[in-house]
């Protein structure tokens, strides 16, 4: 068994750590149905593994060591990870990856988040001491997204099962996220 499916498998095994990454991550294990029918052109899986509130998709490409990919409701679609370890670990460590497109700092949001839930911090420690993982610097994170991100378009840019122009989900998040 992999690095990566025994991490899935105990993710999946405990209610507390499933719990944790729901929130404050919005990582939700529950949640697994995309809103639509994605496939990438290459014809390699997209298994889905965690949804979010706002009805985005997190995906694994190729099988459970493959790429993570995220889709949210909007069309939009990047790969965000090497692997599950690796997304886990972003999105464990920087829960707010997404909001870090809108031109603030990892610091801005940090504080922004310990301002909404002053608990924030806590969880976070909790989560990230319950899946073993101590995540390297938020810049190595933002170094690994960006890489990531690059690699989205074209092998991992996800269509949808429509005749129409809005077929194919844009790679919106690594124009987003340029100026990290």
């Amino acid at each position: 068994m992999s690095d990566n499916e025994a991490l899935l498998r105990r993710i999946e095994g405990d209610q507390d750590l499933v719990d944790l990454l729901t929130y404050p991550c919005d990582f939700d294990l529950r949640q697994r149905d995309p809103v639509e029918a994605v496939f990438l052109e290459s014809g390699m899986s997209l298994t889905p593994i965690a949804g979010d509130g706002a009805g985005g998709t997190y995906f694994l490409c190729g099988g459970v060591d493959g790429p993570v990919l995220y889709t949210d409701s909007e069309g939009g679609a990047a790969l965000i990870a090497a692997d599950l370890t690796e997304a886990v670990t972003l999105i464990a460590a920087l829960p707010y990856w997404r909001d870090l497109d809108y031109g603030g700092t990892v610091e801005d949001a940090e504080e922004s988040w310990t301002e909404d839930d002053p608990d924030f911090a806590e969880y976070r420690a909790e989560l990230l001491a319950r899946l073993g993982i101590t995540p390297p610097p938020s810049d190595v994170l933002v170094a690994r997204l960006r890489a990531a991100l690059k690699r989205t378009a074209p092998d991992y840019q996800p269509k949808v099962r429509h005749d129409d122009a809005h077929g194919v989900y844009e790679a919106t998040y690594t124009v987003r996220f340029e100026n990290l």
